[in-house]
């Protein structure tokens, strides 16, 4: 009989695409792919750091596997594993702990998949993390995420991202391209565009520091495939999001008018003190250089709130910042301090009651922003695209500029394009629409 192997991913869609890489090794094994929530012979855990909370889940999500199956093999790969092994291994019914370079060559390290006493480290020094394994996740039958970069050479004070993923080094041009050409052949409509710092693509892509292409060659290699009805940029430092790039996709045949760009703060001081590679004045000019050329265009913002230094007058001048600029929606993450990095021995500590209160301030004002932007859009003919989940009896959908539709459950619409005339927001806060016209491609 096929052994059976699960997969549990917390953290970011590039975690998601990599962990859909290594699912397809296994299979390639002779493995069975199984739910996280069935028994297997084999449970694979694919960690991420970036959050405290990330850390916490880590154990529990151990005890579900065990709970379905306490023999199962356990393995612990990605970003915590790097970085804490030795805490991982020490976590009880762990088997195995794989570093950044040795997660991508997993069915290598096990044997038998009989029980260890204790957990196995493998994690090389995140120097010897040089070369790059292109990957790509297809989690439903609508969008895939499409990994074209790793690694990052800033140095931002908060941050442990270099020390779990090493140095900035992306996939070949030829690979990109070859993978979104097999995304695109299994109808799949939109890729994703994901890494951990994409602007700096190019760099590494010969497995040294010559760097031939650029972000906007990418971009405008992957407009080319015939087959892909669309194309999304996850996120994009503000610095690497050249006007060049903006003009592009205004114009494009299959990029979207939607941008994820982190700020992090609207003051300047508090960007100093991130080590950030911007301050807010460039900012304003990238949302503005895309409001002008794209006025419909969603524009959501990374911003951390509570980052020692942060006075009551510094958190106002990031609300107001954020208040009067003309954005979407934004991701609000709670400073956490984070072992090894500057910004933990900083002075200036802001309690955790404080940084709470701002994260529920800035929440609130994302849900603000998201409805005024809702509301800009009524009366507007959108694309939607379907998902193929059944959420209580309604279908779920995005148009081209990350408007959340919804509809009765229709099976006929999953991964269906559909223009639409965005009509009212809903109690719950999506919207809804009538169709304008019955099809406009499959």
């Amino acid at each position: 009989m096929k052994k059976k192997v699960a997969f549990y991913t917390l953290g970011c869609k590039l975690n998601f695409s990599e962990t859909s890489t290594i699912a397809r090794g296994f299979q390639d094994e002779g493995f069975d792919r199984v739910d996280f929530s069935e028994r297997a012979d084999m449970y694979v855990i694919n960690t991420c750091s970036v959050t405290e909370n990330a850390d916490k889940r880590f154990k529990n999500i151990v005890k579900q596997a065990q709970k379905i199956n306490p023999e199962a093999f356990v393995a612990a790969i990605g970003c915590y594993a790097q970085l804490k092994p030795e805490e991982l291994a020490a976590v009880d019914g762990v088997d195995l702990v794989l570093g950044a370079t040795e997660k991508f060559k997993i069915t290598d390290y096990i044997n038998d998949l009989s029980k260890n006493n204790f957990g196995a480290i493998h994690s090389c020094e995140i120097e010897e993390a040089d070369f790059y394994v292109g990957s790509y996740a297809i989690g439903d039958r609508t969008r895939a995420f499409l990994k074209v970069q790793d690694g990052c050479d800033y140095k931002c004070t908060y941050c442990t991202i270099p020390l779990a993923r090493g140095i900035s080094r992306s996939d070949t041009l030829a690979n990109v391209v070859k993978n979104a050409y097999e995304i695109a052949s299994q109808d799949i409509k939109e890729i994703v565009l994901t890494g951990v710092n994409i602007g700096d693509y190019g760099k590494g892509e010969f497995g040294n520091k010559k760097h031939e292409h650029t972000f906007y060659d990418l971009v405008a290699a992957l407009d080319q495939i015939e087959g892909i009805h669309r194309l999304r940029i996850s996120s994009i430092e503000p610095n690497l999001l050249k006007n060049k790039t903006i003009d592009f996709v205004a114009k494009s045949n299959s990029f979207v008018p939607h941008f994820h760009i982190p700020l992090q703060s609207g003051s300047d001081e508090i960007l100093k003190l991130m080590r950030r590679r911007y301050l807010s004045g460039l900012y304003v000019d990238r949302v503005t250089k895309i409001k002008e050329v794209m006025p419909d265009a969603c524009i959501g913002v990374d911003v951390i709130v509570g980052f020692p230094g942060e006075t009551d007058e510094l958190f106002l001048k990031t609300y107001h910042f954020l208040n009067e600029l003309d954005i979407s929606y934004l991701h609000v993450f709670t400073y956490s301090e984070r072992d090894n990095t500057v910004a933990a021995n900083m002075l200036n500590v802001v309690p955790k009651k404080v940084r709470n209160k701002r994260s529920k301030m800035l929440r609130s004002l994302s849900v603000k922003k998201r409805r005024a932007f809702y509301e800009s859009q009524l009366g507007s003919i959108r694309t939607v695209l379907f998902e193929g989940e059944n959420k209580a009896g309604y279908i779920h959908g995005f148009t081209e500029n990350y408007v959340k539709v919804k509809a009765a459950w229709d099976p006929e619409l999953v991964n269906q394009l559909k223009k639409v005339a965005l009509t009212k927001i809903d109690e719950d806060g999506l919207v809804r629409f009538d169709f304008v016209e019955a099809h406009v491609e499959a």
